[in-house]
């Protein structure tokens, strides 16, 4: 094994500091002494810079980089005369374009994909949910009485196209959008045209010399934003389940436990499902199977990790082996004997650890290829061609492995899949599925309210930590959690997805969970599905008692240890659509300038949401709580109701009252 620099002792990190995964904690010890470096010996030894973290710098044309002082940040201005506030707002607006093409191309590879199914040119898959395929049909206008599945399948890809490729007028899921929501919208001209030209314009707009106003500027970043929320990320989610399943609770197994030593170990880390899915079948091939059994496994061990890991489990209950910060440390264990990546959140330090261990990292799609790892192509017209291949190399590195093997023996349960379909599914039942159980019991306060919380880990905090913390504030309080993302994983780790863990939720959340059967917080999907917690937003909003907009509800949202552009993107689309939104680690602003009063005042007073930020888990808390008491307030349900335990009879006459009304 060729040793990679370290960090000395004196410089090195203390493990017990970084992060609260034992597992995690436990492989870093090993990677310590096998002379190998990972991610959190790197943030260790590389200073964030202070400028840059304040995003006070302009690096956009040759006459820069221009650093103006975040303590005097009117003191000067750039060569070309650009503010502090117009360099902030050109900076953000790149953020939002970059990780608003990540979840758009995602989802045009998506619908892409669905083309190539209905023509019938890719036969290795097929339309899985075609109740879904009607209803998402039926919210953007297409007629589905009487019609051939096929027929509709086609009107919908031609309709969501426009999503994309649309030069003027209003992206097809704005139908989808509350009214009071579209119409604050319209009046500040931040409908959402086409993705494609929204992410040109924003680029353009932030070249130098171009657009010169922070307030202009953060316009069309909302613009951008909600062509992701609603569009890019939105169709890709709606996409994936018509063609694989909508997600359904399913009890999942997660953390480093779940390799096995005496099997071919196969991990797939990346975003997009359909590899994952072709490799699920090319696993239970019979061949390939018996070929592992003759390499002397007991058989193959197929483990998910990042996002297209929770895509899977969410659907197919695949084990997870962890979130975005233990990508490096699971190949520590020896145990992995492949990884294959697509796009988005792979460390490029993967290969050189990989490497260490003779473990293939192999990359699968033409968008991301990394130095030092083999390359197999996916191909959707003959995808298990490609998957075949993978587990071959797997196969073969389990019959030559030299690497000391060491699996950290803790596996976490949690049940996970709560789609907005099941969410409806689970509060009223087959023939009153309804929102209405969810709205009443916000009204009469059994539920204060419900919270987002999701996104990745980040090394520059300890791993884990502020999203535990932070739940369990929350719902110590009786706020319902949505999780989508690497938080998931967090707090699946942490015991906290299972119903039982509604012990730990304040006294009406708690009556509400045991009575439902369901946990206090609720996983749905990867980070591109944060569109389902915009679908039950706009579902409260039509059910009633709750406000006309999304602003009017009492929800909040965080990205406690988020580090991607994406994330960016994602929170500004919150934002944009009404929602409270809270980040933690760092924000890329100077506090008390325009911009900063802008985002985190000035857009609420729009009709919109707005930003908060606190590295801090028990301060971002209580923020959100505040927020939310000052919705309910507005709203008049602040006034504490008697609890009363809602039985069957109860739930029938409710049932029966909602048919009559």
């Amino acid at each position: 094994m060729e040793k990679q620099k370290v960090l000395s002792k004196k410089e090195g990190i203390d493990i017990g500091n970084v992060t609260i995964c034992e597992a995690t904690k436990q492989m870093l010890e090993k990677a310590r002494k096998d002379g190998v470096e990972t991610a959190f010996d790197r943030a260790a030894s590389m200073r964030a810079c202070p400028i840059g973290k304040d995003s006070a710098c302009c690096k956009h044309c040759a006459m820069g980089p221009c650093r103006l002082n975040a303590k005097d940040p009117y003191g000067k201005v750039g060569v070309c005369g650009a503010t502090i506030d117009t360099i902030m707002a050109r900076n953000f607006a790149r953020m939002i374009a970059a990780g608003g093409a990540a979840h758009t191309d995602h989802g045009m590879s998506m619908l892409d994909l669905f083309r190539e199914v209905i023509k019938g040119n890719i036969t290795d898959y097929e339309i899985k949910d075609p109740i879904k395929l009607e209803e998402v049909a039926t919210s953007i206008g297409i007629e589905v009485d009487g019609r051939e599945t096929k027929d509709i399948a086609m009107d919908l890809y031609e309709e969501l196209e426009r999503t994309y490729t649309q030069v003027e007028g209003e992206i097809p899921f704005a139908k989808r959008v509350p009214e009071k929501t579209l119409e604050t919208w319209r009046k500040l001209g931040i409908v959402p045209r086409g993705a494609m030209r929204e992410i040109m314009e924003l680029m353009h707009r932030s070249h130098m010399g171009v657009d010169q106003h922070y307030e202009n500027i953060t316009r069309q970043c909302s613009r951008t934003a909600l062509a992701d929320g609603w569009g890019g990320s939105m169709v890709a989610t709606e996409i994936s389940d018509i063609l694989f399943g909508t997600p359904s609770p399913v009890s999942v197994e997660v953390n480093m436990g779940v390799l096995k030593e005496d099997q071919v170990n196969i991990i797939v880390h990346g975003h997009e499902p359909n590899l994952f899915e072709s490799m699920l079948v090319s696993v239970n091939e019979p061949t390939l199977v018996q070929a592992a059994k003759d390499a002397g496994a007991s058989g193959i061990n197929l483990v998910g990790m990042c996002c297209s890991g929770l895509e899977m489990f969410v659907r197919h209950g695949v084990p997870h082996a962890g979130n975005f910060m233990s990508t490096e440390a699971v190949l520590v264990t020896g145990a992995v004997d492949a990884m294959t990546v697509d796009v988005q959140c792979i460390k490029q330090g993967l290969a050189k650890v990989a490497e260490c261990y003779g473990t293939p990292l192999i990359t699968t799609n033409p968008r991301c290829r990394i130095e030092g790892a083999q390359h197999i192509e996916f191909n959707e017209h003959h995808p298990t061609a490609s998957t075949d291949e993978i587990v071959i190399k797997a196969i073969s590195r389990f019959k030559n492995r030299t690497a000391k093997i060491e699996i950290p023996k803790i596996v976490n349960k949690g049940v996970h899949g709560f789609s907005h379909e099941y969410i409806n599914y689970m509060l009223g039942g087959s023939f009153r599925a309804s929102y209405a159980p969810l709205n009443d019991n916000i009204i009469n306060g059994r539920i204060r309210g419900v919270a987002g919380v999701v996104g990745c880990t980040n090394p520059r905090v300890k791993q884990d930590w502020v999203h535990v913390e932070l739940v369990k504030e929350l719902i110590k309080k009786d706020v319902l959690v949505l999780q989508t993302g690497c938080s998931q994983i967090a707090l699946t780790k942490a015991g906290l997805t299972t119903p039982e863990a509604a012990i730990l939720a304040g006294p009406g959340l708690q009556e509400v969970c045991e009575t439902v059967g369901m946990p206090p917080v609720l996983g749905i999907g990867a980070c591109v599905d944060n569109s389902r917690i915009l679908i039950a937003a706009s579902a409260m909003v039509r059910q009633g008692g709750l406000g006309d907009s999304i602003a009017d509800l009492p929800v909040a949202g965080a990205a406690p240890e988020y580090m991607s552009e994406k994330a960016i993107c994602i929170g500004q689309y919150f934002v944009a659509s009404g929602v409270y939104t809270v980040f933690g680690v760092t924000f890329p602003i100077v506090e008390e300038t325009k911009f900063h009063k802008l985002l985190f005042e000035g857009l609420e007073e729009q009709g919109l949401g707005k930003w908060g930020f606190s590295p801090d888990p028990y301060e971002m808390a209580r923020m959100m709580i505040a927020h939310i008491d000052k919705k309910r307030k507005q709203l008049g349900i602040d006034k504490a109701r008697d609890r009363v335990l809602m039985d069957m009879a109860d739930r029938r006459e409710m049932g029966a009252a909602y048919q009559q009304a």
